[in-house]
This record gives C-alpha cells, sequence and structure tokens, in this order.
C-alpha cells in the first residue's frame, strides 16, 4: 500500500478550491448561491476525532505488545490494514471537500460579505477548511502510526529500487 503524500492532498486542495470558486461565481451569476450546511464542519471533526482516537488506541496497543505486557492485545494485521484504508480515503476526501469549501469561502468573503447570513455562510466554510486539515492530520499520524518498522529502512528502499 502506497503512502500518502502531503503534495497530492495539497493538489487536489487547490484544484477543488479553484474550480469551487469559478463555479460559485458562475453560479451567483446566473441565480442563487446554495448555502454552506452547517453540519460540514461537523461531520469533518467528527471523522477527525474518530481517526485521532483509532491512531492514539492502536498506538497504545502496539506499544504494549512491543513492551510484552501481560494480557496486552496486538493489533490484528487485517484491522490495521482498514485502518489505514479508512484514513486514506477520509483525507482524500476531506482534501476534496475541503478545497471545495475553501473556494466557495473565498468567494463569499471577496463578493458577498455585506449580506449577514452569506458572512455566517463563510464561517461555515472556514470551520469546513479548518476540519477538513484536521481529519488530514489525523490521518497521516494514523498512517504513522500504522507503518511497518521495514518501511522505515532507507537501505532495502533503495535495494528493491
Amino acid at each position: 500500500m502506497k503512502q500518502l503524500r502531503p503534495a497530492v492532498l495539497a493538489g487536489i486542495f487547490a484544484i477543488a478550491g479553484v474550480l469551487s470558486w469559478a463555479g460559485a461565481r458562475l453560479w451567483n451569476a446566473y441565480g442563487t448561491l446554495p448555502g454552506v450546511p452547517l453540519a460540514a464542519p461537523i461531520v469533518l471533526a467528527v471523522i477527525a476525532v474518530v481517526l485521532l482516537a483509532t491512531a492514539l488506541s492502536m498506538r497504545a496497543r502496539l506499544k504494549a505488545q512491543r513492551e510484552r505486557r501481560p494480557g496486552a492485545k496486538g493489533v490484528e494485521p487485517l484491522m490495521a490494514a482498514r485502518a489505514v484504508v479508512f484514513g486514506q480515503a477520509s483525507a482524500l476526501v476531506a482534501a476534496l471537500v475541503a478545497g471545495m469549501y475553501g473556494g466557495v469561502g473565498v468567494f463569499l468573503l471577496t463578493d458577498a460579505m455585506d449580506v449577514p447570513a452569506r458572512r455566517d455562510q463563510a464561517w461555515y466554510a472556514g470551520g469546513s477548511v479548518i476540519a477538513g486539515a484536521a481529519v488530514i492530520a489525523a490521518a497521516l499520524f494514523l498512517e504513522r502510526v500504522l507503518r511497518l518498522p521495514e518501511d522505515d529502512d532507507p537501505s532495502k528502499a533503495r535495494a528493491t529500487a
């Protein structure tokens, strides 16, 4: 399984942001721009908390297993693989969603701050970007916790390449 690259996530964020900013401008020119839901940052924050809790739990279990504590529950490989896949998928989707809300938020900040309802929408969009960044950070942390020891050895990576 390949490791997530922050540059790819930043690229997804930037492309989604530019496209959604352009789409928001176009949509606003021809009609009323749909609102940013209050639930967007909340859902992203909940996903970030779940990823962080999973990472902390796995890290504690792996540490107990390494220290050979009696009664320590190990981490099943399939469960670890599922957690990494969940983290990677969450990070990719969060980069896309945060980019979309970021583009809409920039549009709202530059063109529509005179309307109080639009100001609230800009706050929700900003919260979504922050919560999306938290999802990405938690996913990268989870991936780091579950990295196999041989993945850290640069001599093996050069020998196989």
